[in-house]
């Protein structure tokens, strides 16, 4: 019967948290979905624009780190369904408005409560799921943003025939709003809430350390956790500054056209799909192979792997792709053939290429990192954790901003992107050096030790 009863309950929260999550990012980005629709009604600028979405980025940025803070003092149930419910209302009140200011400051509190999303996620799954399960769970439940971003733009798009932009907006949030109902009823905290013995005591039979919870200073003492957040920095950082800036350096240095820029990109989120699934199950029968001990990592050893698939894949992208590509290049050679049977040019197929390695490199390791802070965090953090190794990821992208575009208007993009090369390789050696640090945050007992 519990085995039954873990079954149950695994399959009915993890639907809520997916399709809860999706309706986040859907009612995060409906603004720049019927975008186009406002600006025919309302005259708005591209600083107006601007002003709106960049109010959001922000109060996210802000609310996500206080929200993983909040789910280790209070209910991630409750967390999750009022910030689900904040901002299916925003969406509706957002309807009724007509003003560059209250748009913003609607889509500003549409971002606080944006960041009650993923926090809560997180503290849930690690309360429900065994350790050789966590990783590829929180893989797949990260899957929920690309399928409210892949299908929002086409469900937005057909309603759009038939009502206006207020009305879809309506629609919208009286759906989010609506299933944060069930959420509050449907989600589980932990097990012990319906019963059930606690999935943390079954696991250390398994595991080399264990779970004890720790002080706040003993936590943040700990030296992996700012290993794991300068690392994620890193990552963030340079995966952003490839994913912002990669259209415009094919297309200004490297003499490609347009459509060839935005074909990179999409097999750039094409293979970063694929890489986040891959990392979350390979990593976890790492886990289930080795165990979690207070030293070192399973999931480490994939994390280096892919860490060094960014900086490789960067490097070529920067150096083989040129305007004119030489027939007598080894890969030339090689792709000469799939070239011929698909019809495709290898200079094409190449660049194609590399922007799914490299996609599928880097959003491997964003999703580790999300899973190493929160299970190598005393079980009293882990939400804390996250919140900090996310906080640096955030500080990583703002660096690829207008940092590394000062770079590339100083120099050139050629002269950013082996920046970020160099960076990427300084990371990656570096946590090949600690690989064996001990990884267990905050006290463990001596024994363990």
């Amino acid at each position: 019967m519990g085995a039954t009863g873990y079954g149950y309950y695994r399959v009915v929260i993890f639907l809520c948290l997916f399709i809860g999550y999706s309706l986040y990012f859907f009612n995060r980005k409906t603004f720049s979905f019927v975008m186009p629709s406002v600006m025919e009604e309302i005259k708005l600028d591209k600083d107006d624009l601007g002003l709106i979405t960049s109010s959001q980025t922000m109060a996210y940025a802000i609310s996500k780190f206080i929200s993983g803070v909040l789910s280790d003092q209070i209910s991630a149930r409750w967390l999750f369904s009022i910030g689900l419910f904040v901002v299916g209302g925003i969406n509706i009140v957002f309807s009724w408005s007509s003003t560059v200011g209250m748009f913003s400051l609607l889509w500003f509190i549409n971002g606080l409560g944006q960041g009650c999303g993923w926090p809560p996620c997180g503290k849930v799954l690690r309360k429900w799921y065994e350790p050789s399960q966590f990783g590829t769970w929180w893989s797949v439940l990260s899957c929920s943003m690309n399928l409210a971003g892949s299908l929002g733009p086409i469900l937005v798009t057909v309603l759009l025939r038939y009502y206006d932009w207020r009305t879809v907006l309506s629609m919208s949030g009286v759906v989010c709003a609506a299933f944060s109902f069930v959420c509050v009823v449907l989600v589980k905290n932990e097990p012990k809430d319906v019963g059930l013995p606690s999935v943390g005591a079954a696991a250390k039979k398994g595991a080399k350390g264990g779970n004890n919870e720790s002080t706040l200073k003993e936590f943040l003492l700990s030296p992996f956790l700012w290993v794991l957040s300068l690392g994620y920095l890193v990552v963030f950082g340079v995966k952003t500054a490839a994913t912002d800036w990669g259209q415009l350096f094919l297309m200004q240095e490297k003499g490609q056209t347009a459509l060839m820029g935005s074909t990179y990109m999409s097999a750039l989120e094409v293979g970063g799909f694929a890489g986040s699934l891959a990392a979350g199950f390979l990593s976890d029968r790492a886990v289930a192979w080795q165990g979690l001990g207070t030293h070192g990592n399973p999931r480490h050893g994939l994390l280096l792997l892919m860490m060094a698939g960014m900086y490789v894949s960067m490097y070529l992208f920067r150096v083989t792709v040129t305007p004119e590509i030489p027939q007598e290049a080894l890969w030339f050679q090689a792709l000469h053939p799939v070239s011929v049977l698909i019809g495709v040019s290898e200079k094409e197929i190449w660049i194609l290429l590399l922007g799914a390695v490299f996609g599928f490199s880097s959003y491997g390791p964003i999703a580790l990192f999300g899973v190493i802070a929160s299970e190598c965090a005393p079980s009293n953090f882990c939400g804390t954790s996250h919140a900090i190794v996310a906080l640096m990821a955030n500080v990583g992208a703002f660096m690829a901003g207008l940092p590394f575009s000062t770079i590339a208007k100083q120099h050139s993009w050629d002269m950013a992107f082996w920046v970020a090369e160099v960076t990427m390789a300084g990371a990656t050696v570096g946590f090949f050096l600690v690989r064996n640090m001990r990884t267990k945050m905050g006290k463990i007992s001596e024994k363990m030790d």
